[in-house]
This record gives C-alpha cells, sequence and structure tokens, in this order.
C-alpha cells in the first residue's frame, strides 16, 4: 500500500506521538528504578508496595501504547515497501522531508539517550538487590547454622568451646 506525502506525515505524526509517550515511560521507569533501590537501602516496605502497584497500573497502560506503536509500524514499513524488521527510525528519516526528518532525529536521539541511561540504571539495580541476597545469605547460613559453620560458645565458666556443627539459633526442639 502507498501512501501520499500528506498520509505518510500523518502517520509519521502518529507514530511520534506514540514514541514521545515512550520517552515519558522510559523516564518514568528511571524514576521507578532509582525508588527502588532507595527503597530496598532504608527496608521501607510501604513504599515498595506502593512501588509495585505502581508499576502494576502502569504496565497495563502502557500495553496499549506498544500496540499502537506496532500498529503504526507495520503500516509505515508496508508504506515504505520493508519489512517490520527492517523499518528503523533511521530508514524512515531517510524517506522523509527535512522537516519530519529533524522530529524524528530528535525522538530517535532521545530514546538512544534514554535506553543508554535505562540500561546502567538496570545493571545498577541488578547489582545491588543481588548483593542484598547474598548478604541475607550468609547472614541466615550465620545464623541458623546452615552449611558447615564453626560456631564459637561460651559456658557459664567464661571458657570458649567451638561446636562446628551450630548456628546461633538451635532449630532442633
Amino acid at each position: 500500500m502507498k501512501m501520499t506525502g500528506s498520509e505518510l506525515e500523518s502517520k509519521v505524526d502518529e507514530l511520534l506521538v506514540v514514541l514521545d509517550e515512550d520517552i515519558r515511560h522510559i523516564k518514568r521507569t528511571l524514576s521507578q528504578l532509582n525508588e527502588l533501590r532507595a527503597s530496598v537501602v532504608k527496608r521501607d516496605d510501604v513504599a515498595l508496595g506502593r512501588l509495585l502497584e505502581s508499576v502494576q497500573v502502569e504496565s497495563d497502560s502502557y500495553r496499549n501504547s506498544e500496540l499502537r506503536r506496532e500498529s503504526i509500524r507495520k503500516e509505515l514499513a508496508l508504506a515504505l515497501d520493508c519489512d517490520l524488521e527492517q523499518f528503523t527510525l533511521s530508514r524512515l528519516e531517510a524517506a522523509l522531508e527535512q522537516e519530519k526528518r529533524a522530529d524524528v532525529m530528535r525522538v530517535k536521539t532521545a530514546l538512544r539517550t534514554l535506553v543508554e541511561e535505562l540500561k546502567k540504571e538496570h545493571f545498577s539495580t541488578i547489582l545491588l538487590l543481588s548483593e542484598c541476597a547474598r548478604f541475607n545469605s550468609q547472614l541466615l547460613q550465620s545464623v541458623f547454622g546452615f552449611g558447615k559453620t564453626e560456631i564459637l560458645t561460651y559456658d557459664s565458666s567464661g571458657s570458649t568451646r567451638r561446636r562446628p556443627d551450630m548456628g546461633f539459633v538451635n532449630l532442633h526442639f
């Protein structure tokens, strides 16, 4: 299906609106990652619960935007006579007049920058949560004696005695 110049511009405008929504979504995601890390460090369960709820609500509403973007991409790929996998903003940029080309370039640059920042923030969050899990595991091992930990205990006279088979907490009744 071939589009006229004005139809193509109209579809590009629709795509730009959806991509601007994507930009706002990525910015909100960056903010949520920062909030997640802060809440984990502060051990703020209430804030983590609120964050989880807001992420669930936002992901449900964002699905519509994703569907719209894919629909517009299919139409534009068809208009540019290429497969959906080959359709990129760079390819679209090359097929447009100067004014629309600048708009697409602006969005492409913003998306590229935000996605790079999102990758870094995602990695930082993964590192923090991995460290928390490792620390919790070590703490549980030392408190409950999981694995072969060596524990130093004191008897009533203050003498030390090593008990390699027992943790701080005895799980036997």
